[in-house]
């Protein structure tokens, strides 16, 4: 089963195992993370999801669509990184993926 490196905004890391069909918010908020708020539950309308993504994967990752690029765009802590979680299907493709959960806005 394919890994998930997540580092909380404490900067505690913890590896998860993921199911296929998941996207990278449904594994995060299922795991406990309760600092990942994902108010729309993946409707990609609210941008309470927002991790930064290791640089090393962001090649692998599906383009972002326009919806996910203006919510980021309200945020204040977008970077270069930034994703909405929601909007990443986890795949084998993305074993051993690493993200670090946002600040909160």
């Amino acid at each position: 089963m394919p890994k998930l490196i997540v580092t909380t905004r404490e900067g505690e890391t913890s590896e998860i195992q993921v199911d296929d069909g998941l996207t990278v918010m449904e594994a995060i908020r299922d795991n406990g993370f309760d600092e990942l708020l994902a108010l729309c539950g993946g409707c990609c309308s609210c941008a309470t999801c927002h991790i930064h993504v290791d640089p090393s994967f962001k090649d692998k990752l599906p383009a972002m669509s326009e919806d996910e690029d203006d919510l980021l765009e309200s945020s204040d802590h977008r970077n270069e990184n930034s994703r909405l979680s929601c909007q990443i299907p986890f795949t084998s493709d993305l074993d051993g993926l690493k993200v670090t959960i946002a600040d909160e806005d």
